[in-house]
């Protein structure tokens, strides 16, 4: 199973231990919800997919790395208590409430996140001390004498044998009292959420020439060689950093994170290419880029149409989080326009309490670290919006309010119609400098392995794209039944 196929399993097992009858009991029963155990390579994202399912299905999320922690800081410490037994005084063990358990009834304060998960990563890697109370915790969902609230899931996670000299096999026992998933690493549906976090182009550009290269563990004499999706992510972060203050990138900053002596060496050199066409990409004129791309080798082709996807998607983004600052302004003014025609608030109180409501959520969730940083930005700039228009309302109205919302929307509307042109001016210039006949082709697959370019096509029908589709499909299909027939006619 990929990672997207973790997430979405893991999504329907809450949503199976959290449903209920109509006299309110949990379908499945507490005592049979089994924990989920996620065991697969380190580096593939087990980690990322947490955050994404609690900021999607909007629940609490406590995180715990147990090579960090101790038995007391899951259990609790003791503490003597006097109890009377037939008669006679005794003085017993029993133990606080532990740091883990803790946090989550913080979260549910916090949060009133009354469904959530439990996310203990390395869980076969803890200490000795530690394991006994770590098994008792998957086959029993509690913590010493103490049970996770009810509505909350445990999701473990460990790397298998082969990874980590520290590793502790599960033993049947445990294994029987838990919902495993095996895990695999998948550069496709990587590559995916790597447009969505905004992965460096150089590398996502070299990933898909060279998708070999995306994860490798080898074991050699002088040590281990590997390479990893995490460290493909954390490059891209000091080089974007890098190039924004202009210190130079060298071979040997790449293999501070791609820790295999010959991918680095080769990513450094497809680096240096890949940026020496990109400078010229941004410096260059539309009929500059034109000639580029007409003029270049089959391999020049592809890196140009890579830089040609990146800045369509790079568009498409900048509209995406317009949209969803639009959608989310909207839903505000909405819900205010019905409340003051019910005549539950006055217009001018109920806006204000609206801005205070938002900042307190804002602060609660950034704390958490729940959000992406594209919906913090959304969401700080509609509460932003609407904290610049109280002296507007008051001065002139719910009407004029309304009137900067229209022109809003008129912004948006630009922005799809810039996109447009875009597309449309990319697939001619590819189609226009097509040699081989694989160029536009190509170029289409592309785009429509881009899930952000993908979405906007469809949801807003690009002619140029759906027409171009449509006659590759013909010409692949017509290649196809000739096929077929000569082949009939040997036979």
């Amino acid at each position: 199973m990929n990672i997207a196929e973790a997430k979405q399993e893991i999504i329907n097992t809450l949503r199976a231990y959290t449903a209920k009858d109509e006299e309110e009991n949990y379908k499945i029963p507490i005592q049979y919800q089994r924990p989920v155990l996620l065991m697969g390579p380190p580096g593939i994202g087990k980690t990322a997919i947490m955050k994404q399912i609690a900021e999607e299905e909007k629940i609490g999320l406590v995180e715990y790395t147990l090579t960090h922690h101790t038995r007391q800081s899951a259990v609790g410490l003791p503490i003597l208590e006097k109890k009377r037994f037939q008669g006679e005084e005794y003085t017993v063990t029993e133990y606080t409430m532990s740091e883990m358990l803790a946090s989550v009834y913080e979260c549910i304060e916090k949060e009133g996140a009354e469904t959530g998960i439990l996310f203990l990563d390395e869980i076969n890697c803890v200490s000795e001390t530690l394991a006994p109370t770590m098994l008792q915790l998957l086959q029993n969902k509690t913590f010493g004498a103490h049970k996770l609230p009810k509505g909350w899931c445990i999701v473990a996670a460990g790397n298998p044998e082969r990874y980590n000299k520290s590793v502790r096999e599960f033993d049947i026992v445990t294994l029987d009292r838990v919902k495993k998933i095996e895990i695999q690493e998948n550069h496709s549906v990587w590559d995916r959420y790597a447009a969505k976090q905004g992965v460096h182009l150089g590398i996502r550009s070299y990933l898909q020439l060279k998708t070999e290269n995306f994860y490798r563990i080898e074991e050699r004499q002088e040590g281990s060689c590997f390479v990893t999706a995490r460290g493909w992510e954390d490059l891209s972060r000091i080089l974007q950093s890098y190039e924004e203050m202009k210190v130079p990138v060298t071979e040997e900053l790449i293999g501070e994170y791609i820790q295999y002596e010959e991918v680095a060496a080769d990513f450094y050199g497809f680096y240096q290419l890949f940026k020496s066409y990109e400078e010229k990409y941004q410096r260059y004129s539309f009929e500059e880029k034109e000639d580029m791309l007409f003029h270049a080798d089959f391999d020049g082709k592809v890196l140009l149409m890579q830089l040609l996807e990146g800045e369509l998607e790079g568009k498409i983004k900048e509209y995406q989080q317009e949209k969803a600052y639009i959608n989310g302004l909207y839903e505000e003014l909405k819900k205010m326009k019905k409340a003051v025609a019910e005549e539950l608030q006055d217009i001018d109180t109920l806006f204000c309490q609206t801005i205070e409501r938002r900042k307190r959520q804002e602060k609660i969730l950034a704390e958490q670290g729940l959000l992406s940083k594209e919906k913090q930005k959304t969401d700080k700039n509609i509460t932003k919006w609407l904290d610049e228009r109280k002296w507007k309302l008051k001065e002139a109205g719910f009407a004029a309010v309304k009137e900067d919302f229209y022109r809003e929307t008129l912004k948006l509307k630009h922005q799809e119609e810039q996109i447009r042109i875009l597309l449309d001016k990319e697939l001619g210039d590819v189609k226009n400098s097509s040699k081989t006949g694989q160029e536009l082709p190509l170029f289409l697959s592309m785009l429509s392995q881009n899930e952000r370019i993908a979405e906007f096509i469809a949801e807003h029908r690009c002619e140029s794209y759906l027409k171009e589709s449509k006659a590759l499909l013909l010409q692949e299909r017509e290649a196809a039944l000739k096929e077929e027939i000569q082949a009939f006619q040997t036979n």
